[in-house]
């Protein structure tokens, strides 16, 4: 017997992975809305829509499991009809459909006019810029181009999302002041590789032209950079930072590796004596800048002593923010041809190793912030605390400030300074002044 499904004519909008995943689910959520459908973000509705993500293999099997979750509902009554889009949708669209045929339809990447048919809406190009925002409305995810023309051998983000296309600096100026009108004070640019920007429709990389168009935004405050590459880095883009106030001193640029022989493996383009060259120069033209990095442990081939230089290098450079993951066989791609010859427990251990370094590397750095003043931006309260970040930090993956809600009391979304009177590992602990 069938119960009851959920609420009738809504549409219930999951989201998986990146920060560029919710931002398209904003996307499709503002179109929804702009037809005059029912939508929610994360909870309960008799339609979704799974957009999911297909990166790596966590990634993957979150994925898989939560269409199979919803397919349960589906044959249980509580969800009438399940679509699938996204990453893992546009790379493995033929074996979906043959393994998990309970799904209504499936949908790439790019196939939003076409998701928005089936749901009995009409993509509309006058509400380009406006989302449905999931974060907490101070801030928001502004995504500057789509797709990668970099040959990494790791990586099979052009098979899902397709070549580098800019979006042009006037229709980011537009975005950004939709945004503002819903009470967004901080921009997060994101992109496959921020460093690619402009060169497809402007013959030029114009990341730091941008970054003065939305820099003249009122009631942005703050601007971070997410995901540049290191070769071909603009370096008219360290100028910016270093004058302009409303760009954080802040830049996330994943890695990968250091040693040579692993970033020639890779097809990254650059050696270890150039990286490191590299970042020498920002930390000098953008002094206190903050540098976060990702690194992939346990990549075909990885000996001990690459593995080694890396871990010396992670200790010498003293990035101040950083994240590992381990190294994920990934059909299709170059270096799917390599023996993924780290056995999983290395790679484990190797990642706990440089982990380590790191805790201790964030440790001695958070000390050296206490007895001084930050100004932070309230995201949350949590249990007992109120939850902000510094210029230093960004949502979901970098460190936070705690202020003892049954002391102080903080409003969502405001900027407020706060001395910091202790420090752990990855945390701050404050008070306002």
């Amino acid at each position: 017997m069938r119960t009851k499904s959920a609420k009738k004519n809504t549409i219930n909008v999951i989201t998986l992975g990146c920060s560029k995943n919710i931002y398209d689910s904003e996307v499709l959520m503002g179109q929804l809305k702009g037809s005059g459908k029912n939508v929610v973000h994360q909870k309960e509705g008799n339609i979704v829509v799974i957009n999911t993500c297909g990166f790596i293999d966590n990634a993957k099997e979150e994925s898989i499991n939560t269409i199979l979750e919803q397919i349960q509902k589906k044959e249980s009554g509580k969800v009438d009809e399940v679509y699938v889009t996204g990453c893992l949708s546009e790379r493995y669209k033929p074996d979906l459909k043959k393994e998990i045929p309970q799904v209504d339809e499936y949908f790439g990447t790019s196939d939003l006019p076409q998701l928005l048919k089936v749901l009995g809406a009409d993509y509309k190009h006058e509400l380009v810029g406006e989302r449905i925002l999931t974060t907490p409305k101070h801030f928001a995810y502004l995504k500057i181009a789509e797709g990668c023309d970099r040959p990494c051998s790791f990586c099979a983000i052009p098979l899902m999302r397709g070549k580098h296309r800019s979006t042009p600096i006037e229709e980011l100026f537009q975005q950004t002041k939709c945004l503002v009108k819903d009470g967004v004070k901080e921009l997060i640019l994101i992109a496959q590789d921020l460093t690619y920007y402009g060169l497809d429709i402007y013959n030029k990389r114009r990341l730091a032209d941008l970054l003065r168009a939305l820099a003249l935004v009122s009631g942005i405050e703050w601007i971070r950079l997410h995901y540049a590459f290191p070769t071909g880095f603009p370096e008219d883009v360290l100028e910016v930072i270093r004058t302009e106030p409303k760009i954080c001193n802040y830049l996330d640029i994943p890695l990968q590796h250091i040693a040579n022989p692993i970033l020639k493996s890779m097809r990254r383009g650059t050696t270890k004596e150039k990286t490191t060259s590299l970042l020498n120069k920002f930390r000098l033209q953008v002094p206190g800048i903050i540098l976060r990095t990702s690194l992939i442990i346990g990549y075909p081939g990885e000996t001990e002593s690459d593995f080694e230089i890396l871990k010396a290098w992670v200790k010498e450079m003293r990035f101040e923010r950083l994240g590992c993951f381990t190294y994920s066989h990934e059909e299709n791609t170059h270096a799917h041809l390599l023996e993924d010859n780290v056995p999983a427990q290395v790679k484990q251990k190797r990642l706990n190793e440089i982990m380590e370094i790191q805790s201790q590397i964030s440790w001695e750095h958070n000390q050296m912030c206490l007895g001084k003043k930050f100004r932070c931006l309230i995201d949350r309260k949590e249990g007992v605390n109120f939850v902000g970040r510094t210029f230093m930090d960004s949502p979901d993956v970098d460190n936070e400030v705690l202020v003892d809600a049954s002391k102080y009391y903080l409003k969502q979304g405001d900027f407020v300074n706060i001395e910091i009177i202790d420090a752990t590992d990855y945390d701050l602990i404050g008070i306002p002044v």
